[in-house]
């Protein structure tokens, strides 16, 4: 049976979780939000609503954070751990008495959630951070200075973080966190980033060009000629082609 909360119908035990990833001053960083008179973090998330589908649900919650659509959001993995709602009643408790709904039955929140896990890639100058009643503020963390979070939130974020280094190559989807051109020390620079590692220049240019996959375009102006660095442009109609000839 559905339960009904703020004048919702909402699916019991089942919720979901957005971590939403954005590309910023040469770091990957994690959209972050602060429960009301708390210190305690939490990723995006939300619960799923009786007459619609998951991934209705996770996108709606992607929309009402970020204010954005069509971008990439993938489900990586479900969290049903008998043990990732220990604690959940007192820290329920805690945090309805700091926003000021502690007279609100919320009761069930309380009860065993299972969480299916998405992650959004996003370029980071389009979003337009909502809070929600529950909030009062937001930050964007780099990924190596997460703050205390909300019962197994970190461990959502370290297996998002696993799951987009596996699928950078298998599903090309750096070009989810740049701007719509960009140079390839720029490129370069977010696959750094995800992996955590150095990559030899020349290596990796070769390796990128020969997927045939970016539109060259002009130079960029850096005051010099011979220092100018060319433009590129993600194709998306050559990604697929290529993605499925590597699928073969």
């Amino acid at each position: 049976m559905a339960k009904e909360y703020s004048g919702v119908n909402w699916l019991p035990h089942i919720s979901v979780d957005c971590v939403i990833f954005g590309f910023h001053e040469n770091q990957l960083k994690v959209l972050l939000l602060k429960f009301k008179n708390t210190d305690v973090w939490s990723v995006s998330g939300g619960f799923v609503k009786s007459n619609e589908d998951i991934d209705q649900a996770a996108s709606r919650v992607l929309f009402e954070r970020t204010g954005l659509k069509d971008i990439y959001l993938e489900q990586f993995y479900t969290f049903g751990d008998v043990k990732r709602n220990q604690g959940a009643i007192q820290q329920h408790a805690k945090i309805q008495e700091k926003i000021g709904e502690s007279g609100v039955d919320t009761s069930f929140l309380s009860d065993r959630y299972i969480s299916i896990g998405y992650y959004a890639l996003v370029d980071f100058s389009k979003v337009n951070v909502s809070l929600g009643q529950m909030s009062d503020m937001f930050s964007w963390n780099d990924i190596h200075e997460i703050p205390t979070m909300f019962l197994d939130h970190r461990a959502i974020i370290d297996k998002a973080l696993e799951r987009l280094r596996w699928s950078l190559d298998q599903k090309l989807l750096a070009f989810n966190l740049l701007a719509e051109t960009f140079t390839m020390s720029e490129l370069q620079q977010v696959y750094e980033t995800i992996l955590g590692k150095k990559l030899v220049r020349t290596n990796f240019q070769r390796k990128i060009l020969s997927m045939d996959i970016l539109v060259r375009l002009e130079k960029r102006y850096l005051g010099g000629a011979h220092k100018a660095p060319y433009l590129y442009r993600f194709d998306a109609k050559k990604a697929k082609a290529y993605l499925s000839e590597v699928e073969l």
